[in-house]
């Protein structure tokens, strides 16, 4: 019984992070936002609010694309002035990419929009069950299988 649990959660992830999904979510937050956004740049500005000033090579890993596909996709931020390169003092061959004050004013416009689309698809749901949701959703990415430290084959608490 507990393993069909896991299961139809391991079905709904497999679901939400399909490549068509994430697009068409994509999308709907990007639409309208610049010719520069869209579903390709998208992941680059999100993952660059994340993690701050990075090289190409630093933010690849966190929205899943290789160094010279996260170039191309800045380069193209870039020239919509969303996006800024900084020689990285750290290491004189690598440049850094940096959110410009129009880029982070696109990553806002865009995070309301997810905000506000999550909100309206949970207007059906009594306020508790959806406060519910929130905080069992972030525990379980806090405290579930998805934390760095946790082998994916060790039981939480282990």
């Amino acid at each position: 019984m507990q393993n069909d649990v896991g299961q139809e959660i391991a079905d709904a992830l497999g679901f939400l992070l399909k490549r068509s999904t994430r697009a068409h979510l994509y999308q709907g937050l990007t639409d309208g936002l610049g010719e520069a956004v869209d579903d390709l740049t998208y992941p680059v500005l999100s993952g660059l609010a994340r993690t701050g000033p990075c090289s190409a090579a630093e933010l690849a890993p966190e929205v899943g694309l290789d160094r010279s596909g996260v170039t191309r996709r800045a380069s193209r931020l870039e020239a919509a002035g969303l996006v800024r390169r900084e020689p990285d003092p750290a290491d004189r061959r690598a440049a850094l990419l940096i959110l410009t004050a129009d880029g982070e004013r696109v990553v806002a416009a865009s995070r309301r929009r997810l905000a506000a689309h999550i909100e309206a698809s949970l207007s059906s749901w009594p306020p508790a069950e959806a406060r519910a949701f929130a905080d069992q959703l972030r525990r379980f990415v806090t405290d579930g299988p998805f934390t760095p430290q946790r082998d994916p084959g060790t039981p939480p608490g282990h």
